[in-house]
């Protein structure tokens, strides 16, 4: 049987390093790592996983509980984490919540403890009162665990996008575009995300001195479809509209469908921006303007903080990673 020691002599270190690039407890240069998984590939070295969880008492698995996955930012989410899970060494238990609002925290949670999953990424998005369960003393009772797209909170480790940044980017760049009565097409309000990106979208239009009445806002739900009805509504109401910030990229596929069937020129007539930066969002037509809000990296840094919790002290504690937005500038503004 290939062990760790013949890696560490086929790579030329100790088997501590090699251990170290495997479950990524300390750091290794790259160029160590490389010679190791090197080695590994050549000897054909499997690392025996069940012996290793029986040495250090942990099951080298994170639970991660998500819903909404056919949305891309959910998906992205998940990539990221699938990703440095594997560079870190777990397997993923992965538990769909198919309504956030009303499921069994308690039960979800308690099924979890049970499979011995050495941390929590709750990965659902904050809707109502469905954070509610976690109070701090529950919380000690819990395996790590970090919480994505939610409001910080004291003593929870939270990752999220700040979304609030990122709206103010967008209506600020169709400002400086001489975009003057600029609506916005939200998301469902009951999810955090969707408030932050409108409270953005009327803070930034109260401090240029510009409207930001209701008139101005329509509630989506994602969907192109909303995005479409919701651009004809708005125009209805003010046809005066010269600039839009859309919740997501999604609802700006059906409102840039519906400027065209209006007879809207995009940009001369009205300027969009979306959020979300899919990777469709460069082929619209014109190329959508938009928020590139980090998803991939808000998984990644989730279950980088799972794993240095784990490392240090076996609790989470209170970590706030908020990652910055950036603005992609295309033909549709």
């Amino acid at each position: 049987m290939i062990t760790v020691k013949h890696v560490a002599q086929a790579a030329g270190v100790s088997p501590g390093t090699v251990s170290n690039a495997l479950t990524g407890k300390r750091p290794v240069s790259p160029k160590t790592r490389s010679r190791i998984f090197q080695a590994i590939e050549e000897l054909g070295y499997k690392p025996n996983l069940l012996a290793r969880s029986l040495v250090n008492r942990r099951s080298h698995t994170i639970a991660i509980v998500t819903s909404e996955v056919e949305q891309f930012g959910p998906a992205r989410i998940l990539s990221g984490i699938d990703e440095q899970a594997e560079e870190l060494g777990y397997s993923l238990l992965l538990t769909l919540m198919r309504n956030p609002a009303e499921e069994d925290v308690e039960q979800t949670i308690t099924n979890l403890v049970a499979r011995g999953v050495d941390g929590i990424i709750w990965a659902v998005h904050q809707v109502g009162n469905n954070r509610r369960w976690f109070t701090a003393e529950r919380r000690k009772e819990l395996p790590p665990i970090a919480f994505v797209t939610m409001e910080p909170k004291p003593g929870m480790a939270i990752v999220n996008t700040d979304n609030r940044a990122g709206a103010k980017m967008a209506v600020q760049h169709l400002i400086s575009r001489e975009r003057r009565v600029i609506g916005h097409i939200a998301g469902p309000l009951d999810w955090w995300e969707a408030r932050e990106r409108l409270h953005g979208w009327r803070a930034t239009l109260a401090d240029a001195g510009l409207e930001n009445s209701d008139d101005l806002l329509v509630k989506g739900n994602w969907s192109a479809e909303s995005g479409e009805a919701g651009l004809r509504q708005l125009l209805e109401r003010r046809p005066d509209m010269d600039g839009i910030f859309l919740g997501n990229d999604q609802m700006a596929i059906g409102a840039l469908q519906a400027a065209h069937r209006l007879g809207y020129a995009i940009p001369g007539d009205l300027a969009l921006v979306g959020f979300d930066n899919i990777p469709e969002s460069r082929y619209f037509w014109p190329p959508l303007t938009t928020i590139h809000q980090g998803l991939f990296e808000i998984g990644r840094v989730a279950l980088q903080t799972i794993h240095d919790a784990i490392e240090e002290s076996g609790a989470s504690g209170e970590r706030h990673i908020t990652i910055q937005p950036e603005l992609i500038v295309r033909e549709s503004s």
